[in-house]
């Protein structure tokens, strides 16, 4: 069981000075699709440091994001067991005990601590960037009596891992790759949406900059000045003086009988940056939230209760994710360590979405059932996030017997 993060404190302090590196100003699309090649074959630095920046610093992801990940960091979660016996329950405490002693915190900024919340916000990073790692420190204790186990959560950002031959690896440098042991790390494995966000990014800024640049140029009109004044002259001097301090970027003195021919390179119509940006906005809303709100009204009416569906399938989604995690890399583990179970019977579930449509469950369920179809009552306990009892008299039938 290891009990320090010796290896992640050490290789953090002496590897973080080489991370400090802006992609944004240099990013162009040959460069972006060569790092988002080198993604898929392993070296995830520059890929991951690109789409760091732009969580940051696009106007619209931080807040797509946030919504993401609140979804489900805010739901409740219990302890679920399969079935009802002692050794069921004895389990159930002993995943309690776990979960509301743990600590978390971020390894490259140690200010950012929490507990449980904070461990599920870091692990949604893998919805955008694939991947979320965590090293686990185990750390045994003892409540009346009884021994249990927590652990202590350290968050370590992506850019500090290789995945050449399909499995994370911590870089501290070329020579000293450390392959993830299982027990000893969490690995999320996420969707990865921010490949496709950073494409929309460069899109999007590309036409804001065209933009900018366009309304610099032809924002303000130009100045024409004419004096019969000879060039050269003091009057003339006086006249190109006050031309100047009209304060327009382009300017001209001209004598008398002098004829310039202006060239108009101002756009005519409508502008295309402002609907080239408003799409790619659309897009990042699609792939963090659902279907496009604005979009789904204007065409089909129904644009709320879509983005309200897709969200919520979204957020179990997510939650399920979690979940499995846990339950995989976390849950048995534990449960070996303290009980010696091969075969857990109690694993940590976030609970799912308040706006689950219960009465089209329960139809579903009555129909199955005047169909003969059999159906477990674990798995329906589960769906509807229902413990079993923990005695025959812990019921709803012997309480209105009472």
């Amino acid at each position: 069981m290891k009990t320090n993060s010796a290896l992640t404190a050490f290789f953090l302090q002496k590897s973080s000075d080489r991370f400090h590196w802006n992609p944004i100003p240099s990013l162009t699309f040959p460069r972006l699709m060569r790092h988002l090649d080198d993604f898929h074959r392993g070296k995830l630095q520059p890929a991951v440091q690109i789409w760091e920046t732009i969580e940051r610093r696009d106007d619209l992801l931080p807040c797509l994001i946030a919504k993401r990940v609140g979804d489900v960091k805010r739901r409740d979660w219990e302890i679920v067991t399969s079935e009802n016996s002692p050794e069921a329950m004895q389990q159930k405490i002993i995943l309690e005990q776990f979960y509301n002693n743990l600590t978390c915190v971020n390894a490259y900024d140690q200010n950012e601590r929490g507990g449980l919340p904070l461990l599920i916000r870091q692990m949604m990073n893998a919805i955008g960037k694939r991947y979320a790692v965590h090293e686990i420190v185990f750390r045994p204790f003892q409540q009346n009596g009884e021994k249990f186990l927590t652990a202590e959560f350290r968050f370590v950002p992506l850019f500090f891992f290789e995945n050449i031959d399909g499995r994370l690896h911590f870089v501290a440098d070329d020579a000293c790759k450390t392959p993830l042991e299982p027990n000893e790390w969490l690995i999320t494995t996420g969707d990865g949406l921010m490949e496709a966000c950073s494409i929309a990014y460069l899109f999007k800024h590309l036409s804001l900059r065209d933009w900018l640049i366009y309304c610099e140029r032809n924002g303000m009109p130009g100045v024409k000045g004419i004096t019969q004044a000879r060039p050269g002259s003091p009057e003339w001097e006086i006249a190109r003086e006050a031309v100047q301090n009209f304060g327009a970027e382009f300017h001209a003195l001209m004598s008398a009988g002098t004829d310039i021919q202006a060239i108009d390179i101002s756009g005519k119509g409508e502008l295309p940056y402002p609907k080239l940006i408003e799409r790619m906005d659309r897009v990042m809303s699609a792939l963090w939230r659902g279907s496009d709100l604005t979009t789904l009204s204007q065409e089909h009416g129904t644009g709320v209760t879509h983005q309200r569906t897709e969200r919520d399938l979204l957020g179990d989604g997510d939650a399920q994710m979690i979940s499995d995690t846990f339950n995989e890399q976390v849950d048995r583990y534990v449960l070996q360590t303290l009980t010696g179970t091969n075969f857990p019977k109690a694993y940590f579930k976030l609970k799912p979405s308040l706006n689950k449509n219960l009465n089209n469950d329960l139809a579903i369920l009555r129909t199955l059932w005047e169909m003969g179809v059999p159906m477990s009552i674990n798995d329906i306990r589960e769906h509807f996030g229902i413990n079993p009892p923990e005695n025959k008299n812990d019921t709803i039938q012997r309480h209105l017997q009472r």
